[in-house]
């Protein structure tokens, strides 16, 4: 039994379980768009601050990589509308559906270390660069805890064929 055929409610047939679970996908994805979005146009804007063009390496560097990681995960999270453009009315759902998760499970990835550096960047300006790395790599371990541990342990723990 495919994980796709466990994930199923009583007398939904496979069309109707695709359509609900990208109907529950793209939900998620409008979360975390929205969010990730408005990150990235914040983080475009630091760049062209007076006092940023004065800061120091280390600040430019997280800043780069801050700036790539939130670029890559917005998207990501738009990759599924653009692959379902492509192929929808082709009948590939079962096929685009794993890949449009992988996309939006990668993308939470990269929206990780974006808001892992945004509170880098923001929490430098206001203590010491030790304590800005420390806080950072709490919130760091927060997420990874919260969005991918509890998960997965929940996951793991879950006997096989008891899904939804």
């Amino acid at each position: 039994m495919t994980e796709n055929e466990r994930y199923s409610r009583p007398g939904e047939d496979a069309g109707e379980r695709l359509d609900r679970q990208w109907g529950e996908l793209l939900q998620e994805l409008r979360l975390a768009q929205t969010g990730t979005q408005i990150l990235f146009a914040f983080l475009l804007s630091i760049a062209f601050q007076n006092a940023f063009q004065s800061a120091d390496a280390f600040t430019h560097h997280v800043y780069a990589g801050t700036l790539i990681a939130s670029a890559l995960a917005v998207g990501l999270f738009l990759a599924p509308v653009s692959f379902h453009r492509i192929v929808y009315r082709h009948k590939l759902r079962d096929r685009m559906l794993p890949i449009a998760s992988r996309m939006a499970v990668a993308g939470l990835a990269f929206l990780v270390l974006a808001m892992t550096g945004g509170v880098l960047l923001a929490v430098d300006v206001v203590v010491s660069r030790p304590i800005a790395i420390v806080v950072a790599a709490i919130v760091l371990l927060w997420f990874i805890v919260f969005w991918y541990a509890i998960p997965e342990w929940v996951r793991r723990s879950t006997p096989t064929g008891s899904a939804e």
